[in-house]
């Protein structure tokens, strides 16, 4: 009953959202464009728990969310727009896709090679729960691509200018940090001598989670991109890099994260030090 009572609440929190945001008076399937695209979202992680639930397994979960990132923007941009897609549109939508892209095959990749994601282990069978996480990833592709789908589907478009060049270039530092992160990870971890270690090199002695940086911070410069178009209850729209910023910080990432590691390596002095010297999220030169 409880997971099912998270569900309604956090829907309906969604499509209020939706609502009060909407760009325009277009309409997809006779709803408000950013209505319809919160329960396309939503429906999507739906339609894959079954299959996901009766097989236990998560293996689709991360790609589902991406693919849904990139139906949601091919949506928005080849049939929701409140007249032709401007410039604005196609560089955020471009932006979406790329990023996408890269991280949800990267992802997808990972966790077929490690045969599981652990923080599923538990989860996945007790369906009301794994219900939950599927619903929470509709929300949170919705939410996270809300600045972005206001200014695709916004009838008020306006020319590019040196607010969307700073935007892109925060979009450009997050994704680079994002993937050379991913990228060294990866490459560590690969190696037989590094097994059972934690990540120390790179981009990792400079953030405990650089990833993580790179992902706030690229999100951060699309709702740049798209803030100039706003109006009205449409600058709700930047709750999006925000609300990145809390899931990574407060519930699904950072604290999980550091949870397992100090489970692992909490008695290990290389790791205490690690830990003393290098910052949670926003990079500083290794001490």
């Amino acid at each position: 009953m409880r997971a099912l009572i998270v569900i309604a609440i956090s829907v309906g929190l969604a499509l209020c959202l939706a609502f009060a945001t909407r760009a325009s008076e277009t309409e997809l399937a006779g709803l408000p464009v950013l209505v319809t695209l919160a329960l396309i979202a939503m429906g999507i992680q739906w339609l894959v728990f079954i299959p996901s639930y009766l097989f236990q397994t998560e293996h689709y979960y991360d790609l589902t969310g991406s693919l849904t990132y990139l139906l949601l923007v091919a949506i928005a941009v080849l049939g929701a727009t409140a007249g032709e897609p401007d410039l604005r549109a196609w560089l955020l939508a471009g932006l979406v896709v790329i990023w996408a892209s890269r991280l949800g095959s990267f992802l997808f990749r990972r966790v077929k090679r490690a045969g599981k994601d652990g923080r599923f282990d538990e989860i996945k069978t007790r369906w009301p729960r794994f219900l939950v996480t599927w619903t929470l990833q509709g929300i949170w592709v919705f939410i996270t691509l809300l600045a972005a789908l206001i200014a695709i589907t916004s009838a008020n478009q306006q020319p590019l200018g040196w607010v969307a060049l700073v935007g892109a270039g925060l979009w450009l530092i997050g994704f680079t940090f994002e993937a050379v992160a991913d990228a060294q990870k990866t490459a560590f971890n690969a190696k037989p001598e590094n097994r059972g270690k934690f990540v120390n090199v790179g981009l990792w002695r400079w953030s405990r989670h650089p990833n993580y940086f790179g992902e706030i911070l690229l999100w951060t410069g699309i709702a740049v991109i798209a803030a100039p178009v706003f109006q009205g209850w449409q600058w709700l729209g930047l709750v999006s890099p925000v609300f990145v910023a809390f899931l990574l910080l407060k519930v699904s990432g950072v604290p999980l994260l550091e949870k397992r590691a100090d489970e692992k390596w909490g008695s290990n002095p290389d790791y205490q030090a690690y830990k003393r010297h290098t910052p949670v999220l926003l990079p500083s030169t290794p001490r």
